[in-house]
């Protein structure tokens, strides 16, 4: 696959889907697209503060956003709107698709997030994984799946993170 040109102006929509409807759409500013990375760049699009607890997503965050053709994840690199790192929240997901200027992202339950300094990883969203199926749908999926969120949590572990070469 050839690289798509990329202007610093250029807009995409991002769309996540899960389970086969769509979970948000979004505007991005591309950033770079060599043919299996893309990265973009947006703020953050959920409505109010999202406190998980061990991180608060909220107005002014800004995403810098790393999807692949050829990788079972995408990685979000996560910062206040000051600049200050707090950390990646990485999504397993079907490799991303590029479909003019719409990138999309098929979600598949299992999260991890790594804090800035590297002392908290976690695995999230296992039990809704194990609920939605995948595992009986498409095994190879699955197996995909579980594997991408297994690489991710070895490199953040071992202070490796986050893996965008």
């Amino acid at each position: 696959m050839s690289a798509h040109s990329t202007s610093e102006s250029e807009e995409l929509l991002v769309t996540l889907v899960k389970a086969g409807r769509t979970k948000i759409g979004y505007p991005a500013r591309l950033l770079s697209d060599d043919g299996t990375h893309v990265t973009v760049r947006a703020d953050w699009a959920g409505e109010g503060v999202r406190d998980f607890g061990f991180v608060r997503f909220e107005p002014g965050d800004v995403f810098t956003e790393h999807y692949w053709r050829d990788r079972w994840y995408a990685v979000k690199e996560v910062r206040a709107g000051d600049g200050t790192l707090k950390g990646w929240y990485c999504d397993i997901t079907r490799p991303v698709v590029r479909d003019g200027a719409t990138l999309l992202s098929e979600d598949l339950d299992l999260d991890l997030w790594v804090s800035a300094d590297g002392s908290q990883v976690i695995r999230l969203d296992e039990d809704e994984f194990a609920e939605s199926g995948l595992a009986d749908r498409d095994p190879e999926a699955a197996k995909a799946a579980t594997r991408a969120l297994d690489e991710l949590e070895l490199l953040a572990k071992r202070g490796a993170f986050p893996p965008l070469t």
